[in-house]
């Protein structure tokens, strides 16, 4: 009998992919393709996927760079 390896992502963050998408106010098809690009990690559980809030914090929200202003 062979066993799968643990994830090492505490269960108390991980959230369904509709919770997820409402925190961040995107569609689930979007969470999706963050998982399948790489972006975050998904993770089963039994059948269910789930994502951790903590890594989607970290990963999704991405600072959107701007030009230095020169002080005149």
């Amino acid at each position: 009998m062979t066993t799968r390896p643990r994830a090492e992502t505490p269960l108390r963050s991980l959230v369904s992919l509709a919770v997820a998408a409402g925190e961040f106010g995107v569609s689930i098809k979007t969470v999706r393709r963050r998982i399948s690009d790489g972006t975050v990690h998904g993770y089963h559980v039994g059948r269910l996927i789930r994502v951790d809030l903590d890594e989607l914090r970290e990963r999704m929200v991405v600072e959107i760079p701007t030009r230095k202003r020169l002080d005149r």
